[in-house]
């Protein structure tokens, strides 16, 4: 069973910066791209950015050009880096790993909170 296992949220100023983790079980290169979501209460999860096997990178509209996607010089680990943070950016956010085939994989989240 695959295991995603995210770290480093947490509570930051507005303007601050934070560097969230997802440990994976498994290579991600056996995954075809790996991703960041997060879902805030009363909202639908969304997409906030991806990393395609090959490298390419997507980035939600909302945090382009604060926000960035990369994969660690270990095998197994993505980060996501996230500067500029707003009050609207606090959510649970989750680290995400899809297959060619079958459902994704999920982690259980890490919260992070943007407030003053």
């Amino acid at each position: 069973q695959v295991q995603l296992v995210e770290s480093g949220g947490g509570l930051v100023q507005p303007g601050g910066s934070l560097r969230l983790s997802c440990v994976a079980s498994e290579s991600i290169f056996s995954f075809v791209a790996m991703g960041w979501y997060r879902q805030a209460p009363g909202k639908q999860r969304e997409l906030v950015a991806r990393i395609s096997r090959g490298g390419d990178t997507n980035y939600a509209d909302f945090v382009k050009g604060r926000f960035t996607i990369s994969r660690g010089n270990v095998k197994n680990t993505v980060y996501l880096q996230m500067d500029s943070l707003k009050p609207e950016d606090t959510a649970l956010y989750y680290c995400n790993g899809e297959r060619s085939i079958g459902f994704p994989y999920w982690g259980q989240g890490t919260q992070v909170t943007v407030s003053s």
